[in-house]
């Protein structure tokens, strides 16, 4: 049991300091091996955006065998959405011993918690039809209806449940579109300096919530000039995909509300905000190599404004952005949502004005802000279809010679556009 408990932490830790974009896990801290995953569906899939999540109960016996692995993104049993993913949670495949696989194809110590999720993510493909046994090669016109419909039908539920779905739970919205009693702003006592903000005793275990919010605030759905029409209930997914959006924003605006009540009872959060806020305006005073200013909205340290001025000789050269920092009063572990206040024309940037980003320390604000002008500074940045969260941009940038000119053009046009805001 001690080597599957070393083994684990080992792989949690890796796992949790990783850059890849599409997987995270997470446990609680006394149940270390009860594991919840999640994967973000892979670009250019109809798994593209979906947030599916799993459970993975590992033995005492591991890593000699394999965990027992659940799907949880059925929609309570009713949706299967790949051959191999059961709607009642069961994941085929060989190396779990729960599909009939070639012969070097079985569990072994040698995998481990990465590789089981990277295997369950390769079955998320654009055309996941095929994972169907007897159809791997499938070429006669009327399996070729159903794999586009098959598609079809997964790329629509995919919107519907491991998205849409997943975040009105989160946001306690209900399925008519009126909102939870219970998701009035928590205040909190903060008696003593204690925050009492944190998720009752008892409530479900959701390690993601933050994850799924803040990626959802990146999606560009813009497909098909934003008119989402289909023979689904496309039109009903767009005013439900709104309604969210318009709830994280509501959610994103009363942090600062809630931020003055810690501030008036001295909270911990408060205190190192403030405290944060005075050592990176210091810091920005000695760097030479950026200019930026940042300030207080309403002497609020959860609601930084950061202004920052184009680096000379470059094609941000003369613009000035003003962007909002808001931080929650459960930072850090609710992470901080950046807007660009000034519109800026980029590939990282959505067009209503959020940036993705990766800063490099989660709980130190100045990280936030060097991520946000590392993202805009960066001239050559790796081709990541995960991170185009503005298409058009994304698609000019990574384009032809020409197409890079006319995003630089668009680019240059929202710099001087800056100046006169």
């Amino acid at each position: 049991m001690n080597q599957a408990i070393i083994r684990l932490t080992r792989e949690l830790n890796d796992l949790q300091k990783s850059n890849d974009l599409s997987i995270a896990v997470a446990c609680r801290d006394a149940d270390i091996r009860n594991v919840r995953a999640i994967i973000l569906g892979p670009p250019e899939t109809p798994y593209e955006f979906g947030f599916f999540e799993f459970s993975l109960k590992f033995g005492r016996d591991y890593p000699a065998k394999a965990p027992n692995v659940t799907a949880l993104t059925t929609n309570c049993g009713r949706s299967r959405f790949n051959p191999n993913i059961y709607a009642q949670g069961k994941v085929c495949l060989s190396i779990l011993g729960t599909w009939r696989g070639e012969r070097g194809e079985e569990w072994s110590s040698a995998q481990g918690l990465e590789s089981i999720l990277i295997s369950i993510q390769s079955l998320m493909s654009s055309n996941p039809y095929e994972n169907e046994p007897g159809f791997e090669n499938a070429s006669h016109d009327h399996d070729k209806e159903n794999m586009k419909n098959y598609v079809l039908k997964i790329r629509h539920e995919t919107l519907r449940i491991a998205v849409i779905s997943k975040l009105e739970d989160f946001l306690g919205i209900n399925p008519d579109g009126t909102l939870q009693p219970e998701v009035a702003p928590r205040t909190g006592s903060y008696e003593n300096g204690d925050e009492s903000l944190m998720e009752p005793e008892g409530a479900p275990f959701e390690p993601f919530k933050d994850l799924c919010k803040r990626r959802f605030m990146w999606m560009p759905f813009e497909h098909s000039g934003n008119a989402m029409e289909g023979r689904f209930m496309y039109q009903e997914l767009k005013k439900r995909l709104e309604f969210v959006r318009e709830r994280l924003n509501a959610e994103t605006a009363n942090w600062a509300k809630e931020g003055k009540v810690a501030v008036q009872n001295e909270s911990g959060v408060a205190a190192n905000l403030q405290r944060q806020f005075e050592q990176t305006v210091e810091h920005y005073k000695k760097e030479t190599s950026v200019t930026v200013d940042v300030e207080l909205v309403d002497e609020n340290p959860f609601l930084w404004r950061v202004t920052y001025f184009g680096r000379p000789m470059t094609n941000l050269d003369g613009g000035l952005f003003n962007i909002e920092l808001a931080f929650s009063p459960r930072f850090p572990d609710e992470q901080p949502r950046a807007t660009f206040l000034t519109p800026l024309y980029h590939h990282g940037i959505t067009t209503d004005g959020v940036p993705c980003y990766f800063p490099a320390k989660t709980d130190e604000g100045r990280s936030h802000i060097d991520a946000i002008v590392s993202l805009i500074e960066d001239e050559n940045p790796p081709y990541d279809p995960r991170c185009q969260v503005h298409q058009e941009a994304a698609k000019l940038f990574w384009g032809t010679p020409e197409q890079k000119k006319e995003y630089n053009r668009k680019l240059r046009r929202s710099v001087q556009r800056s100046m006169d805001m």
